[in-house]
C-alpha cells in the first residue's frame, strides 16, 4: 500500500505516469526534452473514503534526464497541464491547473528527492498525511520538497506554500 501511495503521489505530482523510455522527443523544447504523457488512474477509497478518477485533460509536461558520475539520475520536469478529479460514487468533478517546474533526483542508494514549485497535485496515504499534517489528496501552490527512502517511504515533506484545494473535502 505504501509503495502504491508513493508511486501515485509522485506520478500525479509530476504529471508523468508514462515511461521515460517510450516518450517521443519534444523538439520544440530543445534537445533531450521528452514529452511525458500522463495516464489516467484511479485512487482507491483508502485515500478519501471513495474512489477518485484522476485524468489529465491538458497535458503539456516535458522532462529531461541528467545522469551524474556518482550514478544518480535527475529528472527535470517543466510544462503545464490540468488535472480532473472525479468522485466515482457521485460523479462530482473538479478540474485544477498544474504547473512546474520540478526536479526529481534518484540517488545511487535508491533514495530520492523531489523539489517542486508552482501548483501540484499531492497524494499521501492517510498515515503519511497525518504524520506531515497535510490532506491525503490536495492541490498545493508554492515550493515543496519530498524526501523518499530507498524502500519508498516518505522520510520528510515540507511545503513552503499553501494547500489550495483539499480534494477529499471538495469532492465529498
Amino acid at each position: 500500500m505504501r509503495r502504491v501511495g508513493v508511486i501515485a503521489a509522485l506520478g500525479a505530482l509530476l504529471g508523468l505516469l508514462g515511461g521515460m523510455a517510450t516518450a517521443a522527443p519534444a523538439l520544440a523544447r530543445g534537445p533531450k526534452w521528452q514529452f511525458q504523457p500522463a495516464e489516467p488512474f484511479t485512487l482507491d477509497a483508502s485515500f478519501c473514503g471513495f474512489e477518485i478518477g484522476v485524468s489529465f485533460p491538458v497535458d503539456k509536461q516535458y522532462a529531461k534526464v541528467l545522469k551524474a558520475a556518482d550514478g544518480s539520475m535527475t529528472f527535470l520536469i517543466t510544462g503545464a497541464g490540468r488535472v480532473s478529479l472525479t468522485n466515482l460514487e457521485t460523479g462530482k468533478t473538479l478540474t485544477e491547473s498544474l504547473s512546474g517546474p520540478a526536479k526529481f533526483t534518484v540517488h545511487p542508494d535508491g533514495s530520492a528527492t523531489l523539489h517542486g514549485r508552482g501548483r501540484g497535485l499531492a497524494i499521501f496515504t492517510p498515515a503519511d498525511a497525518a504524520r506531515f499534517g497535510l490532506p491525503t489528496v490536495s492541490v498545493d501552490a508554492g515550493a515543496g520538497t519530498v524526501e523518499i527512502a530507498p524502500d519508498g517511504t516518505f522520510t520528510a515533506v515540507s511545503l513552503r506554500g499553501h494547500v489550495l484545494v483539499d480534494v477529499c473535502t471538495a469532492l465529498s
